[in-house]
């Protein structure tokens, strides 16, 4: 089994590889800054069974453990989020299985980014198995946010004091805003070469 979450996970990083390539050769922009991927470990796959209250064995990490193999795309601005899940979505070997955008509607706790739960084909000797793989698609700001969540939560075991989880909201409300600045910004300079290049042109003549 781990095997085919490993080569459900490589053929999603050959899509983001491609995409990548394209926009950075084709387009002349590209919107991923970085990927990482992971596959969980038998420990981290027991205790999520566990804690949802699931006997630890093969078909019920089949069955409910849907993040075994899990590719993250962190992106430099809110826009490019979309733009990459689109991408995704279009794919016509990909099951889309299940779609949660934290981006419109974050947690309780502040989270904010895109999950999509894909089904990909793995192609064997005598046949083919679709493998989940969780797709999360952030910026780098909401990466930083997320990473220190994910050490207070492993440091508390999900019971952090209030004072902490609220300080940690206030953190969210704020990388949102700076997202939205900095997207704002990123669309001024875009306007601003554009209006350049124009003045820029030799003008036709007559």
């Amino acid at each position: 089994m781990m095997f085919l979450y490993h080569a459900a996970l490589k053929q999603v990083a050959t899509k983001i590889d491609i995409l990548n390539d394209e926009f950075q050769y084709i387009q002349h922009y590209n919107p991923i800054e970085h990927v990482k991927s992971r596959i969980k470990t038998p420990e981290s796959i027991v205790k999520k069974l566990k804690k949802d209250g699931y006997e630890s064995n093969i078909p019920n990490m089949i069955r409910y453990v849907n993040d075994i193999a899990g590719i993250r795309i962190i992106c430099s601005f809110t826009s490019d989020i979309y733009l990459i899940a689109d991408f995704i979505r279009k794919q016509n070997d990909l099951r889309i299985e299940n779609i949660k955008d934290y981006m419109k509607q974050p947690k309780e706790s502040g989270y904010q980014s895109y999950h999509l739960l894909v089904s990909v084909p793995v192609y064997l000797y005598d046949k083919t198995l679709y493998v989940p793989v969780e797709v999360q698609i952030r910026t780098i700001a909401q990466d930083f946010w997320a990473s220190l969540e994910h050490k207070i939560y492993y440091k508390f075991e999900g019971n952090a004091p209030d004072y902490i989880s609220k300080d940690l909201q206030e953190c969210a409300t704020i990388v949102a805003q700076l997202d939205q600045r900095m997207l704002s910004l990123n669309e001024a300079i875009q306007k601003y070469s554009a209006t350049e290049n124009e003045e820029t042109q030799p003008k036709k003549q007559v």
